[in-house]
């Protein structure tokens, strides 16, 4: 998998930036893990992801918080038993920004680190 998006930064946007329309974040949720991530009434991401017991997805949960606080990008982080789902879009603006792709990808790069140890 291509992390071009996992090695930019989450930068802050204004609230005069417009949400992305489908044309352009269509390109964005490409270099997503698509078995992941999906565009959610054209308002956000929601990313699920799988283990095989409730410590790894807490640790998994755990990462990500850490992950959000050095990007300053807060998802919603759902834990239940073998399974994280995040929902994730730029408040600022009530909808999609490439920052969300962006924090996307540093969470696919994560997983994928994970999964390979």
């Amino acid at each position: 998998m291509d992390f071009d998006l996992a090695n930019q930064q989450c930068l802050a946007c204004s609230s005069d930036d417009e949400p992305l329309p489908p044309e352009v974040y269509l390109d964005y949720l490409k270099q997503l893990d698509t078995g992941k991530w999906n565009v959610i009434e054209y308002h956000h991401l929601n990313g699920v992801y799988t283990f095989p017991d409730f410590k790894s997805a807490l640790s998994f949960s755990n990462s990500v918080g850490l992950l959000a606080e050095e990007e300053w990008h807060h998802p919603d982080i759902h834990l239940s038993w073998g399974k994280v789902e995040i929902d994730v879009w730029t408040h600022k603006i009530n909808g999609l920004h490439k920052t969300d792709f962006v924090f996307a990808a540093k969470v696919d790069r994560m997983y994928a680190e994970l999964s390979a140890n």
